[in-house]
C-alpha cells in the first residue's frame, strides 16, 4: 500500500500532466479562457451598467456633499463634512479604477 501510494505521488504529475493518454511530461496543456458569445455580451452589458451606476452615485455623493457643506457653513457649523467628501472620492477611485486593477493582477 505505501509502495502504491508513493508510485502515485512521484508518478501522479507526470500522469496528469501527459495529454492523449501518453506520459510524456513536456506537454502541459493550456486552455484558453474564453467565455461564449452570448454570455461575454451579457456580462459585459451588466457590466456597463454597473460602471455606469456607480460613476452617477459618485456624481451625486459630490454634489450632495458639497450641498451639505454649504448649508452647514452658512449655519456657521464645523467642516465635519469633509471625511464624507473623502469618503466619496474614495469610491468614485475605486470604480473608476476596478477594471484596470483586476486586468492588472489576473
Amino acid at each position: 500500500m505505501k509502495d502504491t501510494l508513493l508510485s502515485l505521488y512521484v508518478n501522479g504529475q507526470t500522469f496528469l500532466a501527459s495529454t492523449g493518454g501518453t506520459a510524456d511530461a513536456t506537454v502541459v496543456p493550456d486552455p484558453t479562457m474564453k467565455a461564449p458569445g452570448d454570455l461575454a455580451n451579457a456580462v459585459n452589458t451588466v457590466l456597463g451598467i454597473a460602471a455606469w451606476a456607480g460613476t452617477a452615485a459618485g456624481v451625486g455623493g459630490i454634489i450632495i456633499t458639497g450641498i451639505m457643506m454649504a448649508v452647514s457653513m452658512k449655519r456657521g457649523e464645523g467642516s465635519e463634512h469633509f471625511s464624507r467628501l473623502g469618503m466619496v472620492l474614495g469610491g468614485c477611485v475605486l470604480v473608476s479604477t476596478a477594471g484596470p486593477t483586476v486586468e492588472f493582477l489576473f
